[in-house]
């Protein structure tokens, strides 16, 4: 029980990191921060910006969330919800990374 509650925070944690390492990447390059809402041109930009969501979202979505609350625009509530939806997001997004690295 103990065994799968560490997993578990691996996998999250791993997930975290992986999102942020590539929202930094993606403000190092580009010189703007990742958001949910940006230009997509062609098929080729669709694919980098929906892979870019699904893989960094954690990081984009807590950004956003620790930002609201410091414009007092969210409750302390409303970023614990947040927090805890970024901690699945994070599982998630995780296990894809570590499954991609296994199967390597």
């Amino acid at each position: 029980m103990l065994g799968d509650l560490f997993l578990a925070a691996f996998i999250a944690a791993s997930g975290f990191v992986t999102a942020g390492i590539l929202g930094s990447f993606y403000h190092l390059v580009t010189g703007e921060p990742p958001r949910f809402f940006a230009e997509m041109k062609g098929p080729v930009s669709w694919l980098i910006v929906v892979g870019l969501w699904l893989v960094a979202g954690p990081f984009i979505f807590m950004r956003n969330a620790i930002q609201g609350y410091y414009r007092e625009s969210f409750s302390p509530k409303m970023l614990a919800a947040a927090g805890g939806l970024t901690a699945m997001w994070s599982i998630l997004s995780g296990t894809f990374v570590l499954s991609f690295l296994l199967a390597l």
